[in-house]
């Protein structure tokens, strides 16, 4: 099968095409087909950071995590799939799992679910990832309906989906910004817009809670903002982040009572444990998706296999709005 391989990694390192064999279904496995992939910050990282990261994958590589595609073969104790039918899943790309930047790969059943069917294979591809995070996120932090939720980071690729999930489950969601592009897809996804460069968190807490602070905050910006999260906190708030490499003092988080969620959708595929949980979110987005409640958006420009080095600089370059997107051969 083809294949796109990365033979070192670095700030320089490319891909190269390659023939190579074909994976062999196995017990518990369904060999699938891709149609597309999408690109992932932490498929960036692992190109760059390589053995710097303990998940990345011993080279020659294959990266990408998220796909849909077909499946062709079932292995033994795989009964809830069928040859023939379309899936989802994120299933590979790092440690000892093959990615999905090729023509092929042996995914866990535990791992794909049933594509839904009013998603192309593209768009599909593009909600792995980001839909299992913020989905976690979100449940571990207790949404529910009435509450008040601010994402930070909501016209991104996992912001944007927590967004559109938090109002599904009936909360009342706001999300900040940084220009006009960011504020318009969040304002048409749903959510009240706010720009961060223009109101700082004393303002928007003003303005959008009388004060109060927010009941749960999707924090996908991480990093130095998880601040900005606890000061927008009502107290006894909850925080879900999925940045939290980070120092923090967390002196304002101790007197709110606040409850901080640190979201890692890789550990069931790192640590092989829970997978199964991973399948079971995938059939709730896809049922999601299917009643209207939720749709990926995805990035203008489209690459093809061929093109997967552009692919990866544009999710590099800040530039993409949506999912960034790969086509199979």
């Amino acid at each position: 099968m083809k294949a796109m391989l990365i033979n070192a990694y670095g700030e320089n390192a490319t891909f190269e095409a390659a023939d190579i064999e074909k994976p062999t279904v196995k017990a518990g496995h369904a060999l699938i087909r891709i149609a597309a992939s999408s690109v992932n910050t932490v498929d960036t990282m692992i190109r760059k950071m390589g053995t710097e990261l303990p998940l990345s994958p011993a080279t020659p590589a294959i990266l990408g995590m998220d796909f849909a595609g077909t499946i062709e073969a079932v292995g033994d104790d795989t009964e809830t799939f069928r040859v023939g039918d379309e899936v989802y899943g994120c299933a590979g790309g790092l440690a000892d799992l093959p990615g999905t930047l090729a023509e092929y790969i042996v995914a866990d059943k535990n791992l794909i679910a049933l594509k839904p069917t009013n998603l192309s294979m593209r768009e599909a591809a593009a909600l792995p990832l980001v839909g299992i995070t913020a989905y976690e996120g979100l449940a571990r932090a207790g949404i529910e309906s009435g509450k008040t939720v601010l994402v930070h980071g909501g016209s991104g690729g996992v912001g944007h989906v927590a967004l559109q999930l938090a109002k599904h489950f009936g909360a009342k969601v706001y999300s900040t910004g940084g220009g006009e592009p960011q504020l318009a897809l969040i304002k048409q996804l749903g959510a009240t817009p706010i720009n961060y460069k223009t109101e700082t968190v004393e303002q928007y807490v003003a303005t959008h809670t009388g004060g109060t602070g927010f009941d749960l905050i999707f924090d996908s910006v991480g990093g130095a903002n998880m601040a900005n999260s606890f000061e927008a906190a009502a107290l006894n708030g909850q925080i879900a982040s999925t940045v939290s490499l980070c120092e923090l003092d967390l002196s304002v988080a101790h007197f709110k009572g606040l409850s901080l969620h640190v979201v890692f959708m890789l550990i069931p595929m790192l640590h092989n444990t829970k997978r199964e949980a991973h399948g079971t979110i995938l059939r709730q987005l896809a049922h999601i998706v299917e009643e209207g409640g939720l749709k990926p958006v995805l990035d203008t420009h489209k690459y093809s296999f061929d093109e997967v080095g552009q692919a990866y600089e544009r999710l590099e370059s800040g530039r993409a709005m949506g999912k960034v997107v790969v086509d199979m051969p």
